[in-house]
């Protein structure tokens, strides 16, 4: 059986670019807006977060309030 290393890995140092890398003719955000239009990322607070693990279990959740809230448009005879 193997012995365990009770060494703590370090955590890795940061790194700067090697001065050979030339990214002055770099656009900062060029691909921004394209790569936005294609995500829609929410953050949770903690507290949700910890009722909802998963994605599956926000998605559910939302739709059941969706079905409910279409439920009492409906019911008021207003405009959807």
């Amino acid at each position: 059986m193997k012995k365990v290393s009770k060494r703590r890995k370090r955590a890795p140092a940061v790194r700067e670019p090697r001065a050979d890398y030339d990214f002055s003719w770099g656009v900062r955000g060029k691909y921004a807006a394209r790569f936005a239009q294609r995500t829609n990322v929410v953050l949770l607070e903690p507290d949700l977060a910890a009722e909802f693990r998963t994605a599956a279990a926000v998605n559910k959740a939302l739709r059941q309030l969706l079905k409910t809230n279409s439920k009492h448009r409906t019911q008021r005879g207003g405009v959807p």
